[in-house]
């Protein structure tokens, strides 16, 4: 079986493909360009792809028909057009389940950064300005005893409620697609709409999914609803938040600090404000970072590619919504 592995991948995934098929590895540091993953994929019986490859109607026609699997080295696949590969009768898997707590921990890390104007503090130590301790510099939010709005409360969502709830002491909102009472009796939480969560929150944790309803979701109109001391996270998706709008929050005191794992680009434009803010804290999308969640993603993203090359069910499928 022929594959093509869109970007090097832990060992403890690849060297399994590699063992069984005739395997070619992107090997640069930056993705293929569209060109590229064309050439590269050409032919091809699967594709272990990354959020950054487009997998769509053009991808399958040139690939050929002998395509049997799509393997997304990630939880989400909004860069698949999975009702096309399963028009196709082309399996598609993604790896949920594994990075929840690494993610969790990027969220509460951003919460702690942004609120707490570690950003402003590192630049001043990195740019020669400490003089002296200052009793009116880098004052930010307390934590213990505040509320936290989780938008999407899933599996990363009731991660981060549970350090926050137990470590802080934070009231936990949430809005979710349906009633969730395992979440309100471990919380003592509350779903609301998303308004209420807004208006009452100290601080906003995204954690759902892109689509045409949540792109973006956060935007002028929805800042203007949140306090002025409050602090947005985003370890989600780039794509759910206004950044233009995000900008003017920030600068005019909307809202207080934001913190952001990903952004839309990947990387944030060169020229983007929102990279010399002293209270916007950006991470390059290391949510998933740990050695234990990279290696069991790999491990996963293995295991759907080379059920699908052998006709069988894969451990992690997507279905079209």
């Amino acid at each position: 079986m022929k594959v093509f592995v869109t970007r090097q991948i832990p060992a403890a995934g690849l060297d399994r493909i590699r063992n069984v098929c005739d395997c070619e590895v992107w090997p640069d540091r930056l993705p293929p360009s569209r060109d590229q993953l064309l050439e590269k994929s050409a032919g091809c019986d699967g594709v272990l792809s990354l959020l950054s490859d487009r997998i769509d109607a053009e991808f399958f026609d040139h690939v050929g028909p002998q395509l049997k699997v799509v393997s997304n080295f990630a939880v989400g696949y909004n860069n698949i057009d999975v009702a096309e590969a399963d028009r196709r009768g082309i399996a598609v898997g993604n790896t949920p389940g594994v990075l929840t707590d690494a993610t969790a921990d990027i969220a509460v890390g951003l919460l702690l950064a942004a609120a707490r104007c570690f950003r402003e503090g590192i630049d001043n130590v990195t740019h020669e300005q400490w003089k002296t301790w200052e009793p009116m510099g880098f004052i930010g939010q307390d934590l213990v005893g505040k509320t936290i709005g989780i938008v999407g409360m899933g599996r990363i969502g009731a991660a981060v409620a549970r350090r926050l709830h137990f470590g802080w002491g934070m009231s936990v909102l949430y809005t979710a697609r349906s009633e969730k009472p395992e979440i309100d009796d471990q919380f003592n939480a509350r779903r609301v709409e998303f308004s209420t969560l807004l208006a009452e929150s100290d601080f906003v944790s995204i954690h759902t999914d892109l689509n045409p309803q949540t792109e973006k979701l956060f935007g002028d109109e929805t800042f203007a609803q949140m306090k002025p001391t409050s602090v947005l996270v985003n370890t989600a998706r780039g794509g759910i938040v206004d950044q233009q709008a995000l900008h003017r929050a920030l600068q005019a005191g909307t809202i207080f600090a934001a913190g952001l794992d990903v952004t839309e680009p990947e990387p944030l434009a060169a020229d983007s404000p929102l990279r010399s803010m002293g209270n916007c804290v950006i991470l390059p999308h290391i949510g998933s970072g740990t050695v234990a969640s990279r290696d069991a993603m790999a491990t996963i993203a293995a295991d759907n590619l080379l059920a699908g090359l052998n006709g069988q069910p894969l451990p992690h499928r997507v279905a079209a919504n």
